[in-house]
């Protein structure tokens, strides 16, 4: 095995002495349970482990030993805390289905991605159980593909249902450390897309995949909610050093999810939606040039002249779809949900008042 990258090894190090001094002063841990997603055959379970000061009394003489009401990394509402938040480094983590339990340790940056086979859950949405000895235990949901499922579909979020303008970085950064999250807009219609797409097909997953990091996942989640998108699991990156360097690809995090989704729901053909201010065209051509029987239509929602200068400088989009791909599938632009939604019923060959699983 090659021998970290010296930026991941300072970094490891760096969480390790403070969350020893952490505990030292009575911290305890919090597990953040994200959606996750899976197959009659195998289930992902998705989560994240952090210090916190809200310490857990497993012995307390209420079984429901209760917890100091202090500011937590999950209900925070100014982006910064969540990413200055301390990772539980290698935390055991139990994973209980039933009568059945799965143990699994987190990584280094505290996340947990357990792949689960032989769970004998039915198609649907289930809670899962967690639990970890220094954590209140808490449960996670996930969503269970019907294997007669066809249609799902995969969603950019920047700029894509959320007007975040990235990469912008004093912007983007006020946006994400300092702005509060109830004052992020999102694009108009897409919710509404959304939601009459799987009106249409009752039973399909959607996949939120970002190259945004997992710390910002339970203020996004909170987004969806408020904002009327249908919930789904978020498949996001870990920012910082990598074991391989300073920073890891986002095109390859997407290209690679992509892939992961196919393998693991052969059955799914999937709607891909983006936007054009970054790589999105050109990711979902190379994916749908690769494996075009997984592709059902491609979404992209063309930015404004000032939403492209405020992405990459520039008032034209740099990326198309067209260019990056010699097979013929439909594919829609449009700058809102509402437009969009009028072009993927011709191009999924649904109206509204079809109810089709196909």
């Amino acid at each position: 095995m090659p021998r970290p990258h010296s930026a991941a090894i300072i970094e490891d190090a760096w969480h390790r002495q403070v969350a020893g001094a952490m505990r030292r002063r009575g911290w305890g841990t919090r597990v953040l349970a994200h959606t996750g997603y899976g197959s009659v055959d195998r289930v992902r379970v998705l989560g994240r482990v952090l210090m916190t000061r809200r310490p857990y009394a497993p012995a307390a003489a209420d079984a429901r030993a209760t917890w100091l009401e202090l500011r937590t990394a999950d209900n925070e509402r100014r982006g910064w805390r969540f990413f200055f938040a301390t990772p539980a480094s290698g935390e055991p983590v139990t994973v209980t289905i039933g009568e059945k339990e799965f143990r699994t340790r987190v990584d280094r940056s505290g996340i947990l991605d357990l792949t689960i086979t032989g769970h004998d859950l039915e198609p649907g949405w289930h809670d899962l159980h967690i639990s970890s000895p220094r954590a209140a235990d808490t449960t996670a949901a996930v969503f269970i593909v019907d294997p007669e499922e066809t249609f799902g579909i995969v969603s950019d979020i920047d700029d894509t249902i959320i007007t975040t303008t990235m990469p912008r970085p004093m912007i983007a950064a006020y946006n994400t450390f300092f702005r509060h999250e109830g004052t992020r807009r999102a694009v108009p219609g897409m919710a509404t897309m959304y939601r009459e797409l799987l009106r249409e097909h009752p039973r399909a997953p959607i996949v939120y995949v970002s190259t945004g990091a997992w710390n910002a996942v339970p203020p996004l989640t909170r987004f969806l909610r408020r904002a009327g998108y249908p919930l789904g699991p978020m498949l996001m990156t870990d920012w910082g050093p990598t074991n391989t360097g300073w920073f890891r690809s986002g095109q390859d995090h997407k290209r690679a999810c992509l892939h992961r989704l196919v393998r693991e729901l052969p059955e799914v053909r999937w709607v891909l939606i983006g936007d054009d201010g970054q790589h999105d065209p050109s990711i979902y051509g190379e994916f749908a040039e690769q494996r075009p029987d997984r592709v059902r239509a491609i979404g992209i929602r063309v930015l404004s002249a000032t939403e492209q200068l405020l992405s990459h400088f520039t008032p034209i989009a740099t990326d198309a779809y067209e260019q990056h791909v010699g097979v013929q599938l439909p594919i829609c632009h449009a700058a809102d949900g509402y437009t969009m939604l009028e072009q993927m019923r011709q191009a999924l060959g649904t109206t509204p008042s079809e109810r089709s699983d196909a």
